[in-house]
């Protein structure tokens, strides 16, 4: 269950190419101009599961040359940094964020626990994080350490889940033994170990089924047939169905409590230009939809190679495009009741931001106003302040959590921070 190597070399060559960067940016310019266009050979069981340290770049064009993922701040933002960050995000008139808890560094999905302990997963580094209220100041403890990216947890019947790429990991008892969880039981691992957007974030049915995402190992191809997938996996049993196709990297879903159905974002592929093709919010009405990928992105955009005769109509559209390049990530249903009443069931989508863009969009909370069919979607920013200028990170949301108390909390990988946002009727 060690750290997958190639993306611990991805990770650490990407902060040496930014580092670099900073020193000859100059000849690096020039060289780069010189240079011929990346292309990878992705469509072969060697790239799979051995990728080059850049696999997240995909075959260049000569528009968008140069592009790569930005590298954030290995120790996250410090305190003064934070507090001075929170002034900058704009929220509705009543509401308000806060620094929940700092020194969550790359946190991604949220869970808690029944006696309140909020579970964090991470991504790059191979924690899992223990939050606990101690006398009105958030301790934060590392509970887990050299997992294989544990971007994905759950808590369930007092036991924390924890998906590690290719292994669902059950630690029972969990809150009461945070000193030592132990090596945990694997529950389920029918599941690729392939690195690249192997990554998983867990939502969970009114079945107690877990649904978990499988992104392809690359940015367009044909992907292998354990991949490109959503799967609802019964965490009791370890028996799995393959619930819908067509999906390229989905980071994020929620089930809606009005209908029990599933919704879920999905970040479209690279490569095509900064405006296309639009990252997506979807809804599964029954099992075996296809929602294009590699065919057809955004529900009406074939791709020009790959899409092999198929035509869009053939394919379960979006509910909605959120916008290129946003990277859509975790969401929620709100069903709280500290917000305004017209919030109840909307989604909340934390957008991560671009990085296959000149000028970055995202990096934010957007308020999805729509029914239970999925008809007449209305989106609006609902937290920005994040993104400062053309390509300036100051934080980049990861995934939303309801607190009990109405309030949510916000990971953000970027700065290392979990955040409060909560509302009060002036």
């Amino acid at each position: 269950m060690k750290f997958h190597q190639s993306v611990f070399r991805s990770v650490v060559a990407l902060a040496a190419v930014v580092l670099l960067a900073g020193t000859s940016a100059g000849n690096a310019q020039q060289q780069d101009k010189n240079r011929a266009l990346k292309k990878y050979e992705s469509g072969t069981k060697e790239f799979w599961t051995h990728p080059p340290d850049d696999w997240f770049l995909g075959d260049e064009t000569e528009a968008q040359k140069g592009l790569a993922p930005p590298s954030g701040p290995p120790t996250g933002a410090s305190e003064a940094e934070l507090a001075a960050m929170m002034k900058k995000i704009k929220l509705p008139p009543g509401f308000k964020i806060e620094v929940y808890a700092p020194g969550v560094l790359a946190a991604r999905q949220m869970a808690w626990g029944d006696k309140g302990t909020l579970f964090v997963g991470s991504f790059g580094l191979g924690n899992v994080y223990a939050i606990k209220d101690n006398n009105g100041k958030k301790e934060v403890k590392t509970v887990l350490k050299g997992l294989n990216m544990p971007t994905g947890l759950a808590f369930k019947d007092g036991a924390l889940y924890v998906i590690a790429v290719d292994k669902l990991i059950r630690y029972d008892d969990a809150e009461a033994n945070l000193d030592k969880l132990g090596d945990g039981k694997v529950v389920y691992d029918d599941m690729p170990s392939y690195a690249a957007h192997g990554w998983k974030y867990i939502s969970v049915d009114k079945d107690g089924w877990f649904f978990l995402p499988f992104g392809p190992p690359f940015n367009i191809g044909m992907p292998p047939t354990s991949v490109a997938q959503i799967r609802r996996v019964d965490p009791k049993t370890g028996n799995a169905e393959i619930w819908a196709l067509g999906v390229r990297n989905s980071v994020g879903g929620d089930v809606d409590p009005r209908t029990g159905k599933y919704w879920f974002t999905e970040n479209a592929r690279d490569w095509i230009s900064d405006d296309l093709p639009s990252d997506k919010l979807n809804m599964i009405n029954k099992i075996g939809e296809h929602f294009g990928y590699p065919y057809c992105h955004q529900g009406n955009l074939p791709d020009d190679k790959f899409a092999m005769g198929h035509k869009c109509s053939e394919f379960t559209p979006p509910v909605l495009n959120l916008g290129a390049h946003v990277a859509p990530l975790g969401m929620k249903f709100y069903t709280g009741d500290q917000f305004p009443a017209e919030y109840k069931n909307n989604i909340l989508i934390a957008e991560h931001g671009s990085w296959n863009r000149h000028k970055y969009q995202g990096a934010r909370i957007v308020r999805v106003i729509v029914g239970p069919d999925g008809k007449n979607p209305k989106q609006e920013i609902f937290a920005s302040g994040w993104l400062e200028g053309d390509q300036g990170y100051l934080g980049r949301p990861a995934d939303i959590v309801l607190a009990k108390d109405g309030s949510i909390l916000v990971a953000d990988d970027w700065a290392g921070a979990i955040y409060r946002i909560s509302y009060s009727k002036k």
